[in-house]
């Protein structure tokens, strides 16, 4: 990974259950950073889509990428770091987000261990049952792309400080 000249923006991206916003809460307590939940950007139409158990397409989409990289350009703008969590599953949507101060982090899992924690998990929109589409459609960053990727099958503070020595935070 290159060194930056000024703290990056890191996209915490990854299937539902992947431990996206408990990381991203880790690595702020421990940075600083501002805090951008993905979830939070979406539309009340996608929440309701999902909620239902729908997985959403790339229409559907489209709006919530903008949101986040409006985020992601305010915070490059002002030269601020931050940690955003999207799931960012398809190169083309990391595409969208792409920017040289933007660092994806992959957090990658077992399909077994994140359906219990989809499982476990209470007062989400995110049911288990779309598990399976978010993996169909996942398309882990290639070599090519300004990335890490992490194992979440460790405690999330952890995660957090492979991140941070990774990337000499």
């Amino acid at each position: 990974m290159t060194a930056f000249d000024r703290p990056p923006v890191l996209v915490l991206m990854g299937v539902s259950g992947s431990g996206k916003s408990t990381v991203a809460h880790v690595l702020h307590d421990k940075l600083g950073w501002e805090f951008v939940e993905g979830d939070e950007l979406h539309t009340a139409l996608n929440v309701a889509k999902m909620a239902s158990g729908h997985p959403l397409d790339d229409a559907d989409r489209e709006p919530w990428l903008h949101r986040v990289r409006e985020r992601i350009d305010a915070a490059v703008a002002a030269g601020h770091p931050a940690v955003v969590t999207c799931s960012a599953l398809k190169r083309h949507y990391r595409d969208e987000l792409r920017d040289p101060h933007v660092v994806f982090v992959f957090l990658c899992g077992s399909r077994d261990l994140l359906l219990a924690r989809l499982r476990a998990r209470h007062g989400h929109f995110m049911p288990p049952t779309l598990l399976d589409s978010q993996l169909a459609d996942l398309e882990p960053p290639g070599p090519d792309e300004q990335a890490v990727t992490v194992d979440v099958s460790r405690p999330p503070p952890v995660q957090a400080d492979e991140i941070m020595a990774e990337l000499a935070l």
